[in-house]
Order: structure tokens, then sequence, then C-alpha cells
């Protein structure tokens, strides 16, 4: 990595330093592969962390879902949670309004008895996240809880797309899929 690197340029390179592990692995989904991906170890990370709410800025922008067309961004809990804080705070630093919200995976059963915790996500504009995807579940699980209460889903965005299904079975619900990075970019094709 040398400074004159692209912000992806140098997130692909500490997700693949920080995260990327190899040998068999049972996935959340129950397929099996050859690695891994933490991205809790980059999504966490000091100096990969602010990387990613900047990509992923930059990547929303140039599919034209820009500060002006996106209110606030989250998913379901617990991926999601640290790249929706990543861009709140690249979107602060650049001047621009945007907003991070949570999907439980379930209703809490007490206090408020929410699904979606942070600001009211009703009738605004929102692009669903997750750090990275493989058949798609959990950004899907969201849209459904999303669309329950009123908020208008534009597009899903992940970190890492690990090839594996996610993009069509997000698609195949009419809803666009943006990633920032692919396994060539990891270099795992």
């Amino acid at each position: 990595m040398t400074s004159n690197d692209t912000p992806r340029t140098r997130l692909a390179a500490l997700v693949r330093e920080l995260a990327v592990v190899r040998g068999e692995v049972t996935l959340a989904s129950g397929l099996t592969s050859d690695f891994y991906v933490d991205m809790r170890r980059a999504t966490l990370h000091h100096a990969a962390a602010p990387l990613i709410g900047h990509v992923m800025l930059d990547m929303l922008e140039e599919a034209g879902l820009g500060p002006d067309e996106v209110d606030a961004v989250g998913g379901l809990t617990m991926g999601a949670d640290p790249v929706a804080t990543a861009m709140l705070h690249a979107a602060a630093s650049r001047g621009l309004d945007l907003d991070a919200f949570v999907v439980r995976k379930e209703v809490k059963s007490h206090g408020m008895r929410r699904r979606i915790e942070g600001p009211d996500v009703g009738g605004r504009r929102v692009v669903v996240l997750e750090d990275t995807s493989t058949t798609g579940g959990s950004p899907l699980a969201a849209i459904e809880a999303l669309r329950e209460v009123g908020a208008e889903v534009l597009a899903v965005a992940v970190v890492v797309d690990r090839a594996t299904g996610a993009r069509e079975a997000i698609e195949a619900t009419g809803v666009p899929y943006h990633a920032a990075l692919g396994v060539a970019d990891l270099d795992l094709d």
C-alpha cells in the first residue's frame, strides 16, 4: 500500500490482511467454504473502518444514491452496525446529513418494543447495508422489516460480496445490489 493508492485499493488490502481467514469453514448459510471473511476484524479496525465509510459513500454516490437521495443507512444487527456507523461518521466529516439505524433480529420484548432502532425511518429513503453477504438472507430480512414500518428501500450495499448468490436473491426482489469489493479484489477467486 502506498499513500497514492485509492481508498478502495487501500481498503481491499486491509480486508485481505485483517479479515480473510483461510481454511474450511461452515458459513451462516450452512454452506462450506475454503475461506472466511471475518469483516468485524476490518469494520472495527481503526484504519479500515474510516475507509469503509468513505468507500461505501463514494460507491453509492457513483450509483446515483448520493446525499440528496438517501436519508439513512443500516441493516440487520450485527454485521451492518459498524458499516452504518462508519458511513454516518464519513458523511459527517464531509458536512453531509446521513442517519444510521439498526434492525434487530426480532422485536424487543421490553422498553419501546422496537425492531428498528435509531431515528424513525418510516417514510424515509434508506439503503440496507451488510459487511459481507453470502445468500442475502440478512439484507432480505432487513428489507422486510423496513418496508413494514414504511421505509423506502432504495438499494442494498455490501462491503464484500462473496459471489455466492446474494446479488441474485436481492435483485430478484427488485432491489438494486451494490458491492464495494468482490472475491477478486481479495485474491480469493
